[in-house]
């Protein structure tokens, strides 16, 4: 998928984020959005997802009509994006369920975590009762595997430390995917942005308000109790991951 050189490092350099839902990777996408050599695209597999497994989540409709829900359509719609060298694809692991891993380890993989606790309280207020497949716990672990068993590159990034020390983790990440650090990458615009997938105004207010990774009052916010043996299930998937996160 990767189609040759261009300037001073690979063309279309394919950057797949592969997160749970309710981190700071859509923050996370809105930092790569600000580097002059880089295109950023939303959750590119979420129409597949909502497709193959019948999910009914906020703007299904929208989002079906908005993007290609077959993986050919997928491929062909980023293998257009190729002006600029890096393409950054902010994605969730729940998304990829029946994706081939030989085309996921094509890529450079970055997993992203986010503690479960707070991960599952955050996604309760938008689906009252989160499952395992909804939280994609489970998924990153197996997929971080099988990529990894299937030679690609995997790395792994946990949000704390990036919010924790933004510069120091963004430098780090870049330097383990082989790219050169932007200082442009540190904060961006308030507001909506050309990037946001149209399932945006159900998800992205928080992150709307933001200017820059730092902590949002609503990390904590308490589990649900009937959250709570999920939040069991997915803790052990996040401790194993977390043993291989880049350390700024």
């Amino acid at each position: 998928m990767q189609k040759g050189l261009r300037g001073d490092y690979f063309r279309s350099v394919r950057i797949h984020l592969i997160s749970t839902p309710r981190n700071v990777s859509t923050a996370l996408m809105y930092s790569f959005a600000q580097r002059a050599d880089t295109r950023v695209v939303d959750e590119p597999f979420y129409a597949y997802y909502l497709e193959q497994s019948g999910a009914d989540h906020p703007a299904r409709a929208e989002t079906l009509a908005s993007m290609p829900a077959d993986l050919p359509g997928v491929y062909r719609w980023l293998d257009g994006l190729d002006d600029r060298p890096v393409l950054f694809l902010k994605g969730m692991a729940h998304h990829l369920d029946g994706v081939p891993v030989k085309d996921l380890a094509a890529w450079k993989s970055l997993f992203f975590l986010r503690d479960p606790k707070q991960l599952i309280a955050s996604f309760a207020q938008v689906i009252p009762h989160p499952t395992m497949r909804d939280i994609g716990s489970a998924a990153m672990v197996r997929l971080f595997e099988a990529i990894g068993e299937a030679g690609g590159e995997v790395h792994v990034l946990d949000s704390a430390h990036l919010v924790a020390d933004p510069e120091g983790t963004l430098r780090a990440v870049c330097d383990r995917l082989g790219i050169p650090f932007d200082a442009a990458m540190l904060s961006w615009p308030a507001g909506p942005r050309p990037e946001d997938g149209v399932w945006a105004p159900h998800w992205y207010a928080n992150v709307h308000r933001s200017t820059g990774f730092r902590r949002q009052a609503t990390s904590d916010r308490p589990l649900p109790d009937h959250c709570r043996a999920l939040y069991e299930e997915a803790l052990p998937h996040y401790e194993a991951l977390k043993r291989h996160a880049i350390i700024p």
